[in-house]
């Protein structure tokens, strides 16, 4: 089986985004990592190598004081090695662009932990950075809805720890651990039906 026949020609495409509050028009994305997901021989799901940028707030961007405490991300902290959100949706779509025509997919679809929050920032920092987007526009795969059925759990790290797959509290709320944790969570639900 090839991953284009798994869901229906789609890609799916594993992400997570940190961001400055909840209004994806007026808040900043601060940190995003997308893991592709890839088909092995034995037809398993499994994540390949994730993409993670730190991401410098947009010009006029909101920073909510309850999300920045949240997610504990100093934004003016130089070792961040942010880097424009512009930069950082064209090196991920390029990657994804170059999986779709290497898999022979006809789009990606997002999938995430909440996705909808997700989906609504990328396609905001798309339109503000004037790119077209790989992924559906509406459509999600969402680990929420798939761990309520499986695991009869919607928090994510109780979700992850329902599914016997190791959790760290210290390292959650950051875009790279929740991504990763996502993608295994999503893995493990597919190969499992």
């Amino acid at each position: 089986m090839l991953i284009k026949d798994r869901i229906r020609g789609y890609l799916p495409v594993v992400i997570d985004i940190e961001t400055g509050g909840f209004n994806e028009k007026t808040d900043a994305m601060l940190e995003i990592c997308t893991i592709i997901i890839g088909i092995d021989k034995m037809n398993n799901l499994y994540p390949k190598k994730p993409q993670h940028f730190h991401i410098e707030p947009f010009k006029g961007s909101i920073l909510e004081p309850s999300a920045i405490k949240f997610n504990s991300i100093d934004v003016d902290n130089p070792f961040r090695m942010a880097v424009k959100e512009v930069d950082a949706i064209k090196q991920i779509y390029t990657k994804v662009y170059t999986e779709l025509k290497q898999k022979d997919c006809t789009r990606a679809i997002l999938v995430g932990h909440n996705a909808f929050f997700d989906l609504g920032f990328l396609r905001a920092a798309t339109n503000r950075c004037k790119l077209k987007s790989p992924f559906h526009q509406f459509s999600t795969l969402d680990t929420v809805s798939l761990s309520a059925l499986c695991y009869g759990e919607t928090v994510l790290a109780k979700a992850i720890r329902k599914a016997d797959i190791e959790w760290d509290d210290t390292c959650a709320h950051s875009a790279l651990y929740d991504t990763q944790k996502t993608a295994e969570l999503f893995c493990k639900v597919f190969n499992t039906q």
